[in-house]
């Protein structure tokens, strides 16, 4: 289950994923069996857990994992009791293996979610909404789903180079700038991300903070090479000096601090100067980026914060909460 390959670790190191809603996407909080109409406690866990790397507001293409919709999909049917759904669902997260999983199509495509030390009891409140409630999904899933849910399709390879043989072709014929710029910006997320969460998975976070140490700038360039672009991630409090803002882009960061402040929907910003775009988006912090990028002995263990230390020496990047702007994307591309 791809599940949460994004999911934690891009948080961990990356900054994060934006955790807004999308309106291509069927709402709904309806209650299957009975009556109440209040809302499960087990959605907010959902969306503050699982949103990151399971959002709807992704297309089919550009997505790290599979929605909750699919989830739901391939681990309840008529025969499953929900005490069997949850401890299921547990079982999974506790100890994500390829043969714990139910989902070995999202494994092939988005790899083997890493362990996420997430309490029991929010695990089961999440199994219990999932269960009793009707789920929100993509548009595009339904149509998805009853094509044998992908099965075969494989990643087709793009003509912009051989480092793109994991890189769908992306046409950007009738593409707005925003959503060019967006894409850019959710591939390089994902790229970096699948190798994260690898190093993860083999050799736990703090290998992966060498790793990101090491990686992180050559991923990124690779991706700007593909796309022929400029791709940056900078942040008012950078962790690597490298990765600070400069005046216009803090004024950006500054714009998303406000605009979540107030409850307005984070939307890219396009500058066009010339024959180029600039392109800025939000990078938001979830639960799992407080693993490194939290509060000390709180959330970030001492044992990670003295390897931040020696990575970074001059390390800002801490004591943020869950939903904060953690900094921004800072893309530049040509018209044509």
């Amino acid at each position: 289950m791809k599940n949460i390959i994004l999911f934690i670790s891009l948080s961990i190191l990356l900054f994060s994923c934006n955790k807004q809603t999308d309106k291509n996407y069927i709402n709904s909080n309806k209650l299957i069996e009975g009556n109440q109409t209040e809302e499960h406690p087990g959605k907010q866990l959902m969306d503050n857990y699982c949103s990151v790397c399971h959002s709807n507001a992704s297309s089919h293409e550009d997505r790290v994992a599979p929605p909750m919709i699919a989830v739901k999909k391939h681990y309840i049917n008529e025969n499953i009791t929900k005490e069997e759904f949850i401890s299921s669902l547990r079982d999974w997260v506790n100890k994500p293996t390829e043969e714990n999983s139910k989902m070995p199509g999202a494994i092939r495509k988005f790899g083997i979610m890493p362990y996420a030390p997430y309490p029991d009891d929010a695990i089961t409140k999440i199994a219990e909404y999932i269960y009793d409630y009707e789920i929100e999904q993509p548009e595009w899933f339904d149509s998805h789903f009853k094509k044998g849910h992908g099965k075969g399709k494989g990643m087709g390879k793009s003509k912009i180079g051989k480092e793109a043989s994991n890189q769908e072709f992306f046409d950007t014929t009738d593409k707005s700038f925003a959503e060019i710029g967006k894409y850019y910006a959710l591939q390089t997320k994902k790229e970096l991300g699948k190798n994260l969460m690898r190093t993860i998975q083999r050799k736990g976070t703090i290998e992966a903070l060498s790793y990101c140490n090491e990686r992180a700038y050559p991923i990124t360039d690779s991706m700007s090479n593909l796309f022929n672009a400029t791709i940056k991630r900078v942040s008012d409090k950078p962790r690597n000096s490298n990765n600070a803002a400069n005046k216009i882009e803090l004024e950006y960061i500054q714009k998303y601090k406000n605009d979540l402040k107030n409850k307005k929907e984070l939307k890219p910003v396009i500058v066009e100067n010339n024959d180029v775009v600039n392109f800025y988006y939000p990078i938001t912090t979830n639960s799992m980026c407080l693993q490194c990028h939290g509060k000390l002995n709180v959330d970030v263990k001492i044992n990670t914060f003295q390897k931040i230390k020696t990575l970074y020496p001059k390390d800002k990047a801490m004591n943020y909460q869950v939903n904060n702007v953690r900094g921004i994307w800072s893309i530049v591309f040509k018209k044509d």
